[in-house]
């Protein structure tokens, strides 16, 4: 959730020292990476390519707003999530068909609706997908407040 030291960082910053303006929510950037872009069932993402690497796991709320692919495979894959506590899973609940091909950012293909719960990040090939696939998921979690903090 967005409640934090940090927006109050934001509102001084811009000036406003009564709390009133709406400071907004920041954009996060989560390294990932695909190990096999041909997986056919849910797989869960890591955070880097280091053997024994974690799962990336994103907030409730996240919305993602892009892909930044930096090692690129072939085809294109399914995005989705794998509920952290219940383990089910959503198959394309971030993106439908992301072709991750070629090195860039990918906006083609996200849902940019929120994420529930707490959630592992999962891939399915969708359409002849290979290879490694790397970069960054950018995402922001909307503040539940409104920008309302009572500190």
């Amino acid at each position: 959730m967005a409640l934090s030291t940090t927006q109050s960082i934001w509102r001084s910053g811009g000036g406003d020292q009564t709390r009133t303006a709406y400071c907004g929510s920041g954009v996060m950037a989560a390294q990932f990476y695909i190990a096999d872009a041909s997986v056919a069932t849910a797989t869960n993402v890591k955070v880097s390519s280091t053997s024994g690497a974690p799962n990336l796991i994103l907030p409730a709320g996240a919305v993602v707003l892009s892909v930044e692919i930096n090692d690129a495979g072939t085809g294109s894959v399914d995005l989705g999530t794998r509920n952290y506590v219940s383990g089910s899973v959503t198959g394309a609940a971030i993106a439908n068909n992301l072709s991750v091909a070629a090195v860039g950012s990918v906006t083609a293909g996200l849902t940019r609706t929120a994420i529930s719960a707490l959630s592992y990040v999962t891939v399915t090939i969708d359409t002849s997908g290979a290879g490694t696939v790397g970069g960054y998921i950018t995402y922001f979690v909307a503040d539940p407040t409104l920008g309302q903090q009572s500190a």
